[in-house]
């Protein structure tokens, strides 16, 4: 190593390399001194052929040009783009001929430099290798009769090509820096702003076509392809190398460039321009990967102020294609297609989550109509995600109009039903176990991008659920329910409903279900059909109640969703239910009723009932009714009829309706009976006894009066010898009035076998008694063995006739001699 060193170093001191060496450094100098002089020629050729070079260049450019070309002033730029002669032009103007009109300048640059072919000027030609734009201002202007201030170019002349022919003055480079371009078309609304900081191109010909590959970095102000609707990619910087050829034959240019930058993200980009008088067609076709919300604000505004609303997590791969005319007023086609896969998807109703799709907007849906926003939609396609954990698939969903937006589709879904929980704003419904499955085609408007007033048609198949109706206070366990929606009514096929011992069998219909649910709850008829083997009325009484108003108290902000939970919890309370009911076995109380039919018609916690019927106590009664809460009670009503039932059960079960002076023991007998009343029932669906009123008419046969005491004071007082405390009767009947705590009998009648007796007057189950009672003294022991009643009626009366009161003294039944007070 060190011997090599040593010989290079005496090379370098050796007279031989120092004699190269100057001989080198002459030649270097020779040729500064060349270049030298070749530029100072240069400078005094252009000194002394100054005025003949600008009028060749006047004349150049004004001879293609139907406007004004103005220079301030020139000078030649000494060595700059050696070896081509640079000029440069200060303070440049073009404008068309009619500025005046429009006072649009075409070009205003504080400098351009033309690099001329020195070979050619000194052939007295002009031959621009290079044209550099700086500092300046480009407005292309076209107004709505379809004039433009480019116009200004002459069109060439078509001449035979000849051998001799000198070959047109071509730019074989262009360079740009800090130009403002604006392309204004008034004639289709269009409007392209783009502050370039710089771009560079070089040209190669053929012929009258050409390429370049273009390097471009500029902002872009406006890229509107509709001023009213705004911009794409507003105030996005770009910046990227495009391939661009034109062809002369059809006079159209193409573009195509790759990871082109916009803003942050990359784009491919094919497209196409056609730039002559009768055909201004134009398509750019785009393709990315990239996040929702940077793709949205690269979209015109409107268009993104609406998908500003939704987001998607991750990046998606997107294409857009757009087409249209240069010179059409109106949007331009654009198909935006989306391919989502395993993402995030935020909507205004909520978090899709799992979420997979492929997704299409176009603004031309029926392509016999303009592209609009009316005719703009968006197409999902196999669309799957979870909803508040609900798993929904969609095979295809389309949002139709974008000025009125209308979603259609389909969704299907399978989940455990407890999942619902965490949907609901207000807790009405509590899920604790069971399985639904759903198959619908939905319909719902987007009001301000927010779900509204959605209508599904299709099935809903729910199994073993078990789930508590709060306002109600509702327990129910193993429901199955099978839904129908259509377009003329929701058929309610199936519901197996559970409630402590009760157990129920429901199908139904709700004609015109879709168009009343949001619009008019209150006119909804739910048509029910109910199979009870087994009920007891007093645990259903707490389903009328009306739900206790909650305290209003401050909130966190909550979605502004469907508000699904009040819209069911609004159509339940306004909408009326009608039912036909039959059961098996009913229980209120101690009663026990058989073979039980109904219609029930329940509205805004109010039940009204028609045409039931019933067996029970060995007889049967036909009644109707209503039953409707009022504070801690219920108002009832009732209109029945009671058809020979054991007198003395029938009682029993409806706790002797609170008389205290006998019990069921004291009766026995076939009560017939009509009873039109009203009332009051504790909470607890006992009936209070002293808020009943009305009217009730009675007659039990083969009845019997055992240690009834009011008879046996009468019987001990007036009949001593006779047996009162077991009496038989052939008639036992009355009219009553009610009236609370006390009744007015219009008529009592015993025909019995101690004694007749008759009694009108006031029966009181508290203080108040005063009953007018008339007692023939004759023995009545064989009126029964009489033929007809009115032989019986004839002897009722022979004989010798008490006339007693019964009264009341100090909350005691009293007897005193005494008729009725007829004032």
């Amino acid at each position: 190593m060190k011997e090599a060193l040593s010989k290079t170093k005496s090379f370098l001191q050796s007279d031989s390399f120092k004699k190269y060496a100057k001989r080198f450094g002459y030649f270097i100098l020779g040729l500064i001194a060349i270049l030298l002089l070749a530029c100072g020629g240069l400078s005094i050729y252009f000194n002394r052929h100054k005025t003949e070079i600008i009028a060749k260049v006047n004349t150049k450019i004004n001879e293609n040009i139907n406007g004004k070309f103005h220079i301030t002033d020139f000078h030649y730029k000494f060595l700059t783009g050696f070896p081509y002669f640079t000029l440069a032009l200060n303070d440049v103007e073009i404008k068309d001929n009619k500025w005046p009109t429009h006072k649009h300048t075409l070009l205003r640059a504080k400098e351009i430099e033309a690099r001329l072919n020195i070979w050619s000027l000194l052939h007295h030609e002009i031959n621009i290798h290079k044209i550099l734009i700086n500092d300046a201002d480009i407005y292309i202007y076209k107004a709505e009769d379809g004039y433009s201030n480019a116009n200004i170019f002459k069109p060439k002349k078509k001449k035979p090509k000849t051998d001799k022919e000198k070959p047109e003055t071509t730019i074989d480079q262009v360079s740009l820096s800090q130009v403002h371009v604006i392309i204004d078309n008034h004639l289709g609304h269009k409007l392209f702003d783009f502050d370039v900081a710089s771009l560079e191109s070089k040209v190669n010909y053929d012929d009258d076509s050409w390429q370049t590959n273009l390097y471009l970095k500029t902002k872009i102000n406006s890229l509107a392809f509709n001023t009213v609707h705004g911009s794409f990619a507003k105030e996005k910087v770009l910046e990227g190398n495009f391939d661009i050829s034109y062809a002369e034959a059809n006079q159209k240019i193409d573009i195509k460039t790759q990871k082109l930058k916009i803003g942050s993200d990359a784009f491919d980009i094919v497209a196409f321009f056609n730039i002559g008088k009768s055909n201004s067609l134009f398509g750019i076709n785009i393709g990315t990967d990239i996040l929702w919300q940077n793709a949205s604000n690269l979209l015109s505004g409107n268009i993104s102020s609406k998908l500003n609303k939704f987001d998607i997590k991750k990046p998606i791969k997107v294409n857009c294609d757009i087409k249209g005319d240069l010179n059409v007023e109106g949007d331009p086609k654009i198909v935006v297609q989306a391919d989502v896969r395993d993402n995030e998807l935020s909507i205004p109703d909520g978090l899709f989550t799992n979420c997979s799709f492929k997704g299409i907007f176009t603004n031309t849906f029926k392509p016999e109509k303009e592209s609009s926003d009316p005719n703009s939609a968006i197409i999902l396609t196999n669309f799957k995600a979870e909803y508040e954990s609900i798993p929904l698939k969609i095979a295809q969903a389309v949002i139709n109009d974008l000025e009125k937006p209308i979603a259609t589709g389909v969704v299907n879904s399978d989940f455990d039903i407890s999942k619902l929980n965490g949907m609901t704003n207000e807790k009405i419904l509590h899920f604790e176990s069971g399985h639904a499955k759903a198959n619908l085609k939905f319909q719902f408007d987007i009001v301000d991008l927010y779900i509204n007033k959605p209508k599904f048609t299709g099935d809903v198949d729910i199994a073993d659920a078990t789930f508590d109706y709060l306002p109600k206070n509702i327990h129910a366990e193993k429901t199955a329910v099978q839904l129908s929606f259509t377009q003329e009514a929701l058929y309610i096929k199936k519901i197996a409903y559970k409630h402590k011992k009760n157990i129920i069998r429901i199908d139904g219909k709700i004609d015109n279900f879709l168009n009343l649910y949001y619009d008019a709850p209150e006119k909804m008829v739910v048509n029910w059909n109910i199979y009870c083997p087994n009920i007891d009325v007093k645990q259903f009484l707490g389903v009328l109640k009306n739900s206790p108003k909650q305290k209003v108290a401050e909130k966190k902000p909550v979605k502004n969703n469907v508000n699904f939970t009040n819209q069911l919890r609004s159509v339940i309370e306004k909408c009326t239910a009608v039912i036909n009911l039959k059961a098996d076995k009913i229980t209120y109380g101690a009663l026990t009723a058989t073979n039980t039919q109904a219609t029930l018609q329940m509205l805004n916690s109010k039940v009204l009932l028609k045409n039931g019927k019933l067996q029970t106590s060995g007889g049967s009664i036909n009644f109707s009714g209503s039953v409707q809460p009022s504070g801690n009670h219920y108002v009832f009503t009732s209109n029945a009829q009671v058809n020979r039932v054991d007198i003395a059960s029938f009682l029993r079960s409806f706790n002797n309706f609170g008389i205290k002076s006998f019990s069921p023991k004291n009766i026995r007998g076939r009560l017939t009976s009509n009873a039109n009343v009203a009332g009051l029932m504790s909470s607890t669906g006992d009936l209070i006894m002293n808020s009943m009123k009305g009217k009730l008419d009675f007659n039990v046969n083969q009845g019997a009066l055992i240690n009834f005491e009011p008879i046996m004071k009468v019987g001990k007082f007036a009949f001593p010898f006779r047996d009162v405390e077991n009496i038989t009767f052939s008639d036992l009947s009355g009219s009553l009035n009610l009236r609370g705590e006390q009744i007015d009998v219009h008529k009592l009648t015993i025909s019995s076998s101690v004694l007749n007796l008759d009694a009108e007057g006031i029966y009181s189950f508290g203080r108040g008694t005063n009953l007018a009672l008339t007692v023939p003294l004759r023995n009545s022991k064989n009126d029964a063995k009489l033929a007809t009643k009115e032989e019986r009626k004839a002897v009722r009366e022979k004989g010798i006739v008490l006339h007693l009161i019964a009264y009341d003294n100090e909350g005691k039944m009293k007897v005193k001699w005494g008729k009725k007070d007829k004032s």
